[in-house]
C-alpha cells in the first residue's frame, strides 16, 4: 500500500468505496470527512436522503465496517427524529427505505466506544434507540432548515461535531492505540493475522486481543475477514473480467473455495451471483 496506512488523510479517505454492496441503488448519499475536533472519535459522517413514490421501496444492502455507528434519523419506518446506536455487525444486512427520510450517521472510531459503552461485545448485531435530545434536536434543525443539500449537510455535521466534542474527555493513550490498531487492520493488506497486527502496532499479541475486546467488540480475525470481503465485493463490482480464483489468491485466501465460503457465510450468495446482481 502506498504511503503511511495510519496517516490522517488515509484514515479519512481509505475504504470509502467499500461497505455498500449495491451503490447504484443508493438514494442521495454523501460521506463527509471528520472535522479535526472529532478526528480521533469519528472516521467519517454519512448522510443519505430519500424521497420515494408511494408504494415504492429501496432495499439497501450493506457489509458494514465492524464498528459502532451513532445515527440521527427521520423516516417512515422510524419513530420521529430518533437517535440510534448500531453495534458492530457479523454479517451482511439490509434496510428497506420507503417514503421520505434522511439520516446523519457517524462511523465511530474505537476511541469513541468508551463514551457509549463499557462492553462493545454486548452491542454486536444490535441497534439501540437512545434518548439524546441534545444531539437529536440541533441535527434535525440543521437537516430541516433552508438551503441546498450541501449547506444542510454541513450544518448537521457541525451540530453533531459540537455535541460529540463536548461528550467527554479527550481519548487517552490506550484509546488512541486502539485507533491505530483498527487503522492498521483496515488499511494494510499485509496484515493477515493477529501476529501481523501486533508487529505493526508495536505491542504484544495479548495487548492486541485486549484492545479488541475493550474497544472494537469483535476479534482481530473478524476485522481482517471483513476487510477482505469488502475489498472482494468492491473489485467484483468494478471488474467484470476479474477471475475469482485470481481475486482469492490476491486477497490471500488459500483457494477459490474459501473466498466463496466467506461470501456465502456473510452475504448469503456466491461471488459470481453477487457480481451478476451488482451489474443488474
Amino acid at each position: 500500500m502506498d504511503g503511511d496506512p495510519t496517516s490522517r488523510d488515509s484514515q479519512q479517505c481509505a475504504g470509502r468505496g467499500r461497505g455498500v454492496l449495491y451503490p447504484a441503488r443508493l438514494p442521495t448519499f454523501r460521506r463527509v470527512s471528520s472535522p479535526p475536533a472529532v478526528a480521533d472519535l469519528v472516521r467519517w459522517f454519512w448522510i443519505p436522503e430519500w424521497d420515494l413514490p408511494d408504494g415504492r421501496a429501496s432495499r439497501q444492502h450493506l457489509i458494514a465496517f465492524p464498528a459502532l455507528n451513532l445515527v440521527v434519523e427521520r423516516g417512515d419506518l422510524a419513530p420521529p427524529d430518533m437517535v440510534g446506536l448500531s453495534g458492530p455487525t457479523t454479517r451482511a444486512s439490509y434496510r428497506d427505505l420507503t417514503g421520505r427520510g434522511w439520516a446523519v450517521g457517524a462511523l465511530l472510531r474505537p476511541a469513541a466506544v468508551p463514551l457509549f459503552t463499557k462492553d462493545p461485545l454486548a452491542l454486536v448485531d444490535q441497534y439501540l434507540a437512545l434518548a439524546l435530545p441534545e444531539l437529536r434536536n440541533p441535527v434535525v434543525k440543521a437537516m430541516c432548515g433552508q438551503g441546498p443539500a450541501q449547506q444542510r449537510h454541513s450544518r448537521s455535521v457541525d451540530a453533531f461535531t459540537t455535541w460529540l466534542a463536548d461528550r467527554g474527555p479527550a481519548p487517552d493513550e490506550e484509546a488512541l492505540l486502539a485507533n491505530r490498531l483498527a487503522d492498521v487492520i483496515d488499511l494494510d493488506r499485509e496484515v493477515l493475522r493477529v501476529q501481523d497486527a501486533a508487529v505493526q502496532v508495536g505491542v504484544s499479541v495479548r495487548t492486541v486481543q485486549r484492545l479488541a475486546r475493550r474497544y472494537l467488540g469483535v476479534s482481530v480475525g473478524a476485522l481482517i475477514r471483513r476487510r477482505r470481503l469488502q475489498e472482494a465485493a468492491e473489485r467484483l463490482r468494478f471488474d467484470a473480467t476479474l477471475d475469482i480464483a485470481t481475486l482469492a489468491a490476491e486477497l490471500d485466501y488459500s483457494d477459490h473455495a474459501h473466498l466463496t465460503r466467506d461470501f456465502r457465510t456473510t452475504l448469503g450468495i456466491t461471488p459470481s451471483r453477487y457480481r451478476g446482481d451488482a451489474a443488474g
